[in-house]
């Protein structure tokens, strides 16, 4: 049952953090909204931990947290950041859904043709999202998707193949720290914090980002890449563009047209065939 909770948390909570992406952008530079949501979001995790009484993080980890969230936070995540300032977040999301593919082809799964076919299919969705002369392309923006996309996921597998400890919110703070401090440390030449006065709307994005998109989804994350196989823990993905694609259009006027609506059915067809196994076949002796 908790697994199932993290899972909801992963497909909910961060198919509307694209939506406050967008909100906080307008205010902060990608790297600055890094930094702040995750090192406060490290802190809170951190001092959590304290008060329960977890184990802290065992020693031969830390590289290994570190490491992880270098990768996932502030590499990942702040290119995902970047790209939301040209590219509208629910094709972010839309584009974002395709890590569970890599975690299949990344976690060197073997693929026989059913699976083959859903990688082609997804791939086509991506062809289709991203066409040339629609209002959603944007060829840095894509690139910049498809490369945190990748990121993401050679670091989750390198975290479940190589931490061993316990004391989860420990080593989520371990891990927010060390991508908040990547972010930090490139702050001063990527434009500071901020770009424009801080207003409400985007003061109230990051907060939320911070406590929601970070402490709880992140950790969510961390304990369900710890109890279910990445292709399955994955598929949260596919249910965040459905939140954030409706976030997008309702709020901030993105475009919900039928190439958008194509491209994301392709997608998560293909990801679909890829993912979810066929039941087997009754035996004759049953």
């Amino acid at each position: 049952m908790k697994a199932w909770i993290a899972y909801a948390t992963c497909a909910l909570v961060w198919g509307s953090t694209y939506f406050a992406i967008a909100l906080g952008i307008t205010s902060f530079t990608p790297f600055g909204m890094v930094a702040t949501r995750y090192l406060l979001g490290g802190a809170v995790a951190f001092g959590l931990s304290r008060l329960m009484g977890e184990d802290l993080p065992l020693r031969r980890d830390l590289p290994h947290l570190a490491l992880v969230g270098v990768l996932l936070l502030g590499c990942s995540n702040a290119l995902v950041t970047w790209a939301e300032g040209f590219v509208a977040s629910g094709v972010t999301a839309v584009l974002c859904s395709m890590t569970p593919l890599l975690y299949g082809l990344m976690g060197r799964e073997a693929l026989g043709p059913r699976r083959w076919t859903g990688l082609g299919l997804g791939l086509l969705g991506v062809v289709i999202l991203s066409r040339p002369g629609q209002a959603s392309f944007h060829a840095g923006g894509i690139t910049a998707i498809l490369l945190a996309t990748a990121t993401w996921a050679y670091g989750t597998l390198h975290g479940k193949r190589h931490v061993q400890g316990h004391g989860l919110l420990g080593q989520v703070a371990v891990q927010m720290g060390a991508g908040g401090l990547l972010a930090l440390l490139l702050v001063p030449f990527t434009g500071g914090f901020l770009h424009a006065p801080v207003t409400a709307k985007a003061a109230l994005a990051v907060g939320y980002l911070t406590v929601f998109g970070s402490v709880v989804a992140f950790s969510a994350f961390a304990y369900l890449a710890k109890v279910w196989p990445p292709t399955r823990m994955g598929t949260y993905a596919y249910l965040n563009p459905l939140v954030a694609v409706l976030l997008g259009s309702a709020f901030l006027g993105e475009p919900f047209g039928p190439r958008l609506v194509a491209g994301m059915a392709v997608i998560l067809a293909g990801v679909a065939i890829v993912q979810f196994q066929a039941p087997p076949e009754p035996s004759e002796n049953a």
